[in-house]
């Protein structure tokens, strides 16, 4: 006789993996770097590679696991790619990181404390 695994354990189950490969994304820095520039708003590429101090090769590979994972979203205006985050589970990923490492330490003074 075989057991029915119950649907709420399937649901469960795939939310899980889909956790899983953000957090897999997310756990290269070059990326996150990238993800936490673009948490701010849309940005052309060639400002990306200077907030992030990315090389060129590097920044066009992680960006493009970045659209492979449905991350980001770009858009061509005239020679410029702009990116922007398409993904609302990565911006509230992304804010809570911001807000447990970039910003203001809790008890301290330290307000300018920047990611």
């Amino acid at each position: 006789m075989l057991t029915e695994i119950p649907i709420e354990l399937e649901i469960l189950r795939r939310s899980a993996d889909s956790a899983c490969r953000l957090m897999k994304v997310l756990s290269n820095p070059d990326r996150l770097l990238l993800l936490c520039q673009l948490s701010q708003g849309e940005k052309r590429v060639g400002e990306l590679e200077e907030l992030v101090g990315i090389s060129q090769p590097t920044l066009s590979q992680q960006l493009g696991v970045l659209r492979e994972e449905g991350l980001v979203n770009t858009r061509r205006e005239g020679k410029n790619i702009y990116y922007q985050i398409a993904s609302p589970q990565a911006l509230a990923v992304m804010n809570v990181l911001f807000e447990q490492f970039c910003g203001p330490a809790q008890g301290t003074a330290k307000e300018d404390q920047k990611c």
